[in-house]
């Protein structure tokens, strides 16, 4: 059975921190090429549809930390606390897994990108599931910490956010198309990384949640890795569409 590595924490959170500013130096100033900032002479060769994409890329947060639990002899989740933040971790990328791909309408996805994500997934998914089922310690009050409620209310806001964010962009085409259309309602009305900003707020709120290391490298790391997207939305509506809300910013409300 595995045991608990302080040191193997440690040095899996700073890899994710260093790969976070990575990404950053990467992608500031330009966006990584799929979606809509895809090259328009890109050849159609060695894609996935979207939908398969999204459900491969995304299943290993889901089975690396369910895999985890039950290797481990006698299963390891107590207090609720600890039991509680597994599960929303979990039930996010339940989510992302097994409900987000069936009405999404992306594009072919490159599988390039479709290999690091997936690798990224089960390096995440590693940390985050070991740090909780083997690591983590918690007072058997920890549902009553201010950390842990303010930062689950943060965690449950961030993903209404983030899912109304995804129907609403999935609502933006018919099936078969692939245009791109100004995306309307919700937090949309103040910013164009409506989703990105949700996933933002929900991951900050897990990290207060949990109050680890990792969880708080995961959360840079998501900040790195899709505020820069945002924030090439922004330009791209801002360059393609003469009707494009100028009262919009990138990410933040009334902030960037």
């Amino acid at each position: 059975s595995m045991q608990c590595f302080p040191s193997l924490v440690l040095a899996l959170s700073s890899l994710l921190g260093a790969l976070a500013l990575l990404q950053l130096s990467l992608y500031l100033r330009v966006p990584s090429r799929y979606g809509k900032h895809e090259e328009r002479l890109c050849r159609p060769r060695g894609r996935l549809p979207a939908r398969c994409a999204w459900f491969l890329q995304e299943l290993p947060s889901f089975l690396v930390p369910a895999l985890l639990l039950i290797v481990r002899s006698p299963p390891r989740l107590e207090p609720l606390g600890c039991r509680l933040l597994c599960c929303l971790f979990c039930w996010h990328y339940f989510y992302r897994t097994f409900i987000y791909p069936f009405f999404t309408r992306g594009r072919p996805f490159p599988l390039q990108l479709l290999f690091f994500g997936t690798l990224f997934c089960i390096y995440n998914g590693f940390l985050q599931g070991y740090y909780l089922i083997y690591c983590a310690e918690y007072p058997n009050d920890w549902c009553t910490d201010i950390r842990f409620t303010s930062g689950l209310l943060l965690f449950l806001l961030g993903m209404g956010i983030n899912i109304h964010s995804d129907l609403l962009l999935c609502q933006l085409r018919k099936p078969g198309e692939v245009t791109y259309k100004i995306p309307q309602g919700g937090l949309f009305t103040y910013v164009s990384g409506a989703n990105y900003f949700g996933e933002i707020v929900e991951w900050f709120g897990f990290a207060i949640a949990t109050w680890s290391l990792p969880a708080f490298a995961f959360a840079f790391f998501t900040l790195c890795c899709i505020g820069p997207r945002a924030y090439h939305h922004h330009r791209y509506y801002l360059k393609t569409f003469t009707d494009y809300p100028k009262s919009r910013k990138a990410l933040i409300p009334f902030v960037f």
